[in-house]
């Protein structure tokens, strides 16, 4: 099924991103769509109602969260089936991106609706490309479980990742996340982003035993991002064989001399020649 965006007619269904903290990161766009909407469904109406009425907009508000969303993805489809333009917004930031939003974008896809998101302010991302690590490659995980054995199992589960890895997390799990994140991750480079967009931005930076040791007070929104691993598991296990025995691991794989050499230097971060030294002096 394709869709052609500025060619949709009757019902459409729009993912309005909204201001994470400073009104001024609301687009212009995102603001006709909500004025020109039939319908603005929101995840806290109280929330969204301070918003609305910044920017003078009158459109009827309604409730869509985590607890009514199927009920109230049923009543969107409805709207939609008669041509309405339905407009859905979360607290802050993106709907569907640790927010409700996913189910009713889904159900209007399969329905043959038209579904169409805005870009605008995202803490995960806004947190990523001022934090100092790499921006390349990440991987977004959310928010982790509050309880501290799936916690850590979850943690388990990413240690090998290479990608930047991205974090939300509610101030009074903060140092309890952290503790768990040094018992898995070690002292991998980290940074905290706290209040994004707001007055008390703030950034902390260092590797996780610093932040971890600091006992600093995050108060706020949190985003946690941290370095990905610089090793793979087998790379890992690799390294804890005898160095001969990584070399010969190599060697055993069909590589020429060179090449293993290459490779056993590459897993334990040195120099070919020394691993060449060690290997001669073994067999020597």
């Amino acid at each position: 099924m394709i869709q052609k965006s500025n060619e949709s007619s009757g019902g459409i269904l729009y993912l309005v991103p909204t201001p994470i903290g400073n009104f001024a990161d609301m687009t212009f766009r995102a603001v006709e769509v909500l004025k020109n909407a039939d319908y603005i469904y929101a995840e806290d109406t109280r929330v969204t109602k301070v918003l609305l009425s910044h920017f003078h907009i009158s459109t009827p508000l309604s409730s869509y969260h985590i607890f009514n969303e199927e009920i109230q993805a049923e009543v969107i489809l409805k709207y939609l089936a008669e041509g309405l333009k339905i407009a859905l917004v979360s607290d802050a930031g993106l709907p569907g991106i640790s927010d409700p939003g996913f189910l009713v974008a889904r159900e209007a896809i399969k329905a043959g609706f038209s579904v169409i998101s805005l870009p605008g302010a995202n803490a995960a991302l806004t947190a990523l490309i001022a934090s100092g690590l790499p921006s390349d490659k990440f991987f977004f995980y959310g928010f982790l479980s509050s309880k501290p054995s799936q916690r850590e199992k979850e943690l388990n589960q990413l240690a090998d990742y290479p990608e930047t890895l991205i974090f939300y997390e509610a101030p009074h799990r903060i140092q309890a996340t952290l503790k768990s994140m040094y018992q898995v991750f070690k002292d991998r480079e980290a940074v905290i982003a706290r209040e994004l967009t707001k007055k008390y931005e703030e950034y902390f930076r260092g590797n996780l035993k610093e932040i971890v040791e600091s006992n600093h007070e995050f108060k706020g929104e949190i985003v946690i991002l941290v370095a990905g691993s610089k090793l793979s598991s087998g790379q890992k296990e690799l390294n804890s064989l005898q160095l001969e025995e990584h070399y010969q691991y190599y060697l055993d794989l069909g590589l020429n001399q060179k090449e293993a050499m290459k490779m056993t230097a590459r897993d334990r971060g040195i120099s070919k020649s020394e691993v060449y030294k060690q290997i001669v002096k073994g067999k020597s």
